[in-house]
């Protein structure tokens, strides 16, 4: 398994939307693995494809990650069904070193799609996995959490991220 490098804001490939995926070939499970590495070994709880730079619609994610790593979850083509309830969420990202924003979320989702052996599953999601699933979920659709935040927040992480790429 192979440690893959974390595209940061504002790369073209985030904003983006995704492909599906048509099939899950000796590739695709090599992503996936490497993508569930690359989730922990950055303490995140959560990766979409587009941070890795594939833009095919492939979510990792473990609700009780970083540190404990017992449920590991992969996710191609999630639709979600049964959106109920609203929570504010003040979320990170692993492609938006620094920033941080909060976020009008669902507070319960379903989310169809298949698993990493091609077959059809269904994840009812409340709490901390459902606001997981909406945050990869975005990605998917070319949606960073700058797209969330005031225009005022957005502006000044912008100008932090050109001092950035000056330095």
């Amino acid at each position: 398994m192979t440690k893959l490098r974390i595209l940061t804001y504002p790369d073209p490939v985030l904003a983006k939307k995704a492909e599906p995926v048509a099939e899950i070939t000796p590739e695709i499970k090599q992503l996936i693995d490497d993508m569930v590495q690359t989730m922990y070994e950055s303490d995140g709880v959560g990766l979409a494809a587009p941070q890795v730079g594939h833009s095919i619609r492939l979510i990792t994610l473990d609700d009780t990650g970083p540190k404990e790593r017992k449920n590991p979850m992969v996710i191609l083509n999630p639709v979600f069904s049964d959106c109920t309830g609203k929570k504010e969420s003040e979320e990170s990202c692993l492609s938006l070193p620094t920033f941080t924003c909060k976020v009008n979320r669902f507070d319960s989702v379903t989310v169809k799609g298949m698993n990493e052996k091609g077959e059809d599953i269904e994840v009812k999601a409340e709490g901390l996995l459902a606001i997981i699933l909406q945050h990869e979920c975005d990605h998917l659709e070319g949606k960073t959490l700058v797209d969330h935040a005031s225009r005022l927040k957005r502006t000044m992480y912008d100008t932090k991220v050109k001092k950035w790429q000056k330095d």
